[in-house]
């Protein structure tokens, strides 16, 4: 077989100089004499083309005279065409014709020719000639994707709106507004989807949806949820808003694809019940007092710490309704927008169009706030507009995920924060958890023993204590569904960030022994509750 480049050299289709230059980049780099010259601009394509057709002994695509349309193979999906770039442009009894720019992919027309049982006939085209066949193809696919898809999403959409499947969903919804419900959990399983309900935190399993129901709910979810009805493959987000017992309801929703179907978690948001005064939040009056005095500075940050549902955001928004007047402006950067406050403005984070909290924040800041809340501080930009927001005269109130309050100084000195602007902007650092009030209807008082008393320092605790002093456990009526526990109460640890703080940490950073300062942990927050008989000590165990 003639070489490449001689069959140039013999036509004058280039110089001797080009092929040693591209001989030198082949011994460099690797690669085909032929496409290194076409890369290098020394040949046109169409003179490629040529030439590897006569070294080869295979057709031009260009002395192809019949019509272009679209051949289907037996046994060999149109894809494997598109991937390869080879394509069928005619077929007889006993021979196929097929187009491509590479002759040199034998693997690939063997096993065409293998499929086929027939005579391959290849032709060569150029990239242009190529793409122009290959577009037949794709939109061959697309059409009859187009088709399949309608099909599918069609049958989801009429599964999705029988009424036994709209009734069922519904009634699920009702039961979960009722029994005030944070989250509610549809879990596939190899059998069917099992709903559990989120009450006081902790989950509970309140009903089953069997398998021949499961692609119905599934499609019910996600059309009410404004989700994408046939993906089923990635993880999806929407939003939920709907009217039930004369209450409007927004629910934010989330599915993941399972080993066993796609598994949906529904957060209600912005419950009617929850109280947002400050004084019936269930703070301990120093606390409170504490947290009010934070409150009136006029510039600063206040950070609340907790893990994921532990009431932080509420917490902020009863701040945020304690400071509330005519005379201060408030904007809220949130995702997602959980209560909806009168007289705020409450911007809601759109990551999907790069409106994140920091860009967010930097176009508030020409808003002329005198408060700023802030969701949530999730990275460095983030917390440095913070810093800078509270150094420049506003008051800045903000969650961050740690498991103490003074753990937030540690947070985010890891983020690149320097010590010297967090000792110029933080006013206060709190940590929360949530913890289950006891029933009030079946609550039964215990004796505590001098091991109890001496493990939990009971003794220097019980100054706190502004009730009766009456620990009690946890039995269960109709009243609380035979739970013990009926309703959720704040657990607090509270931390002016005053020369005491800043002297401590001066000396160390990882500075912990807020009890040194006077100063209560959550812990300590959590047995003067316990000692006055609002939660069990097994919550006590469980949250600290």
């Amino acid at each position: 077989m003639q070489k490449f480049e001689d069959i140039l050299l013999a036509q004058n289709r280039c110089t001797k100089e080009d092929i040693e230059q591209a001989y030198s980049i082949r011994k460099e780099y690797g690669g085909q004499i032929g496409n290194i010259l076409l890369n290098l601009g020394s040949i046109s394509d169409i003179v490629y083309v040529e030439v590897l057709a006569k070294q080869y002994g295979f057709e031009l695509y260009k002395n192809f005279h019949d019509e272009k349309k679209i051949i289907s193979i037996d046994g060999i999906v149109s894809e494997y065409f598109v991937i390869n770039n080879i394509f069928p442009i005619k077929e007889d009894e006993s021979s196929l014709c097929v187009i491509t720019h590479d002759p040199l992919q034998s693997s690939v027309l063997a096993t065409i020719e293998s499929a086929v049982k027939k005579q391959l006939t290849v032709y060569l085209a150029t990239e242009e000639e190529l793409r122009q066949v290959k577009e037949l193809y794709e939109r061959s696919d697309e059409e009859d994707d187009e088709d399949i898809f309608e099909d599918e999403v069609d049958k989801l959409k009429e599964l999705a709106s029988e009424a036994p499947v709209i009734k069922l969903v519904n009634n699920i919804f009702s039961k979960a507004v009722n029994a005030y419900v944070s989250d509610i959990h549809f879990e596939s399983y190899k059998h069917g989807i099992k709903v559990r309900f989120r009450i006081d935190g902790v989950l509970q399993t309140v009903d089953t949806i069997s398998n021949k129901l499961k692609q119905a709910v599934t499609a019910r979810l996600k059309l009410i949820s404004k989700m994408n009805i046939s993906e089923n493959r990635l993880p999806q987000d929407g939003r939920i808003s709907i009217k039930i017992s004369s209450q409007e309801i927004d629910i934010r929703s989330s599915s993941v694809p399972t080993a066993f179907g796609e598994s949906f978690v529904l957060r209600f948001l912005g419950n009617d019940a929850i109280d947002l005064n400050i004084d019936n939040m269930g703070f301990h009056q120093d606390n409170l007092k504490l947290l009010k005095e934070m409150l009136k500075k006029p510039n600063g940050i206040l950070l609340t710490t907790g893990p994921t549902g532990s009431g932080k955001t509420s917490t902020l928004y009863a701040a945020l309704d304690y400071i509330n007047s005519d005379a201060i402006k408030i904007i809220t950067v949130e995702d997602p927008v959980e209560y909806q406050l009168d007289g705020i403005s409450q911007i809601q984070v759109k990551a999907n169009i790069d409106y994140t909290f920091a860009n967010a924040l930097r176009s508030i800041l020409r808003q002329d706030p005198d408060v700023i809340l802030i969701g949530e501080i999730r990275d460095t930009e983030t917390a440095k507009i913070a810093i800078q927001s509270a150094l420049t005269g506003h008051l800045v109130l903000s969650t961050l995920h740690t498991n103490s309050a003074i753990g937030a100084i540690s947070r985010l000195l890891d983020m690149g924060m320097e010590y010297f602007l967090l000792k110029s902007s933080i006013v206060g650092l709190m940590a929360q958890r949530l913890a289950r009030r006891l029933c009030k209807h079946c609550k039964e008082p215990i004796e505590i023993t001098q091991a109890q008393k001496n493990a939990y320092n009971i003794e220097k605790l019980e100054q706190y204590i502004e009730s009766a002093y009456h620990p009690c456990r946890a039995v269960g009526c109709k009243e609380c569904n035979y739970t013990g526990y009926k309703g959720r109460m704040p657990i607090m640890e509270i931390i002016p960030f005053d020369d005491a703080v800043i002297k401590e940490l001066d000396k160390n950073k990882d500075f912990k022994d807020i009890q040194k300062l006077g100063y209560r942990t959550l812990q300590d927050d959590a047995i003067i509750k316990f000692l006055e008989g609002a939660i069990s000590l097994d919550e006590v165990a469980r949250l600290v």
